[in-house]
């Protein structure tokens, strides 16, 4: 039996879903050398755990479950580089289910020690064992040689993009359309491309011309070499190898930012607006500016800022930082920000919604 089909279970996806998604888009005014600019971003910190993953690590779950392919007993067994081990922790608690976790060692104190809350077991794995893909190799071979495991493989699931495509891309054209506002370009970092594919679909299929950029640290560029390139400080992005949801033939051009300035201006946003934002967001604001630099002052760039600075209390966002001559964050001067809140109530139940998250109220 699919115990899916028991309503009072389906009930306990519909509360979580009530937690996760439907966050407030934010419409932040600045100056960018003595020019008014906008920027829109998700702000993605008002989810669960804090942070954007739950939305992939929720949906997920709920497919399997819809699907018969996990089951009440199951240990879900995930590599990770934090913010989906903290997701799948958490939800999978929810759900009654144990959590392994396997994670690379040098991630930050704050991302472990929360993991550790949920009761979820920490399996640490050193570069010289080999990292992000050590940490997927293991997790395979624990589910050939264990009963009862659940692989949530996030960077292989087409799932993780379908979260996306189903739930933020339709917040994003909801809250902007609702205010008379198309947007011309979405940036995201990739740390398993589930975020800018399924975001990018679903924005194409209302507006075909919209541009799609991905976002990697300039000090690693993995997506523009197609390998593992030097070392970073933006945590959750370019874990050391292009993932296979992210189908680069279908973006457009790769965005680069130096990690030193992304730390910046997450500083930035926590100073001058009080938006705590973890290092991600820095790079993913520049990124967005880089792509309206191209495009035109005016247009109207979207991105996401992924998590709070909560988890990087241990990091270098909470030194001093150099500046470099080509960083853009010292050009900038926020000034305040506007909150879209208009959100969709259908989402709490993902396979049974009477209204499609592909319903268009406006046409482009």
């Amino acid at each position: 039996m699919n115990i899916y089909a028991n309503n009072d279970f389906r009930l306990r996806f519909k509360d979580l879903w009530r937690l996760i998604g439907n966050s407030p888009l934010l419409v932040i005014n600045f100056i960018y050398k003595g020019q008014k600019r906008t920027i829109y971003a998700k702000s993605e910190h008002f989810n669960i755990t804090g942070s954007i993953k739950d939305r992939m690590a929720l949906y997920i779950i709920e497919k399997a479950y819809h699907e018969g392919r996990i089951k009440p007993e199951d240990t879900i067994v995930e590599a990770t580089s934090g913010n989906t081990g903290i997701s799948f922790s958490a939800i999978g608690r929810a759900l009654g289910h144990k959590v392994r976790i396997i994670m690379p060692d040098w991630m930050s104190k704050e991302r472990v020690d929360i993991i550790n809350s949920f009761g979820a077991e920490i399996i640490p794995i050193s570069k010289e064992q080999g990292g992000f893909l050590g940490s997927i190799k293991l997790s395979e071979e624990i589910a050939s040689r264990e009963a009862n495991i659940f692989l949530p493989q996030q960077f292989s699931n087409e799932a993780n993009a379908q979260a996306h495509e189903r739930t933020t891309g339709p917040e994003i054209w909801s809250q902007l359309t609702y205010h008379g506002i198309t947007p011309d370009a979405f940036v995201a970092g990739v740390g398993t491309g589930g975020t800018v594919m399924g975001v990018g679909r679903f924005l194409r299929q209302m507006n075909p011309e919209i541009k799609i950029h991905p976002l990697e640290p300039a000090e690693s560029p993995t997506m523009s070499t197609g390998h593992k390139v030097g070392s970073h400080r933006i945590q959750g992005i370019s874990d050391e190898f292009v993932p296979a949801l992210v189908k680069l033939e279908q973006l457009d051009r790769i965005i680069a930012v130096p990690d030193g300035d992304s730390i910046i201006m997450a500083q930035k946003l926590a100073r001058q607006l009080g938006l705590a934002v973890g290092i991600s967001s820095g790079a993913n604001f520049l990124g967005a500016l880089q792509v309206q630099n191209s495009m035109g002052p005016e247009a109207k760039v979207v991105t996401v800022f992924a998590d709070c600075n909560k988890k990087y209390l241990s990091t270098d966002l909470m030194r001093e930082e150099p500046v470099r001559s080509d960083y853009e964050s010292p050009e900038v001067e926020l000034i305040n920000f506007k909150v879209y809140k208009r959100v969709c109530d259908n989402c709490c139940d993902m396979f049974e919604c009477e209204i499609k998250p592909y319903t268009r109220t406006k046409q482009v």
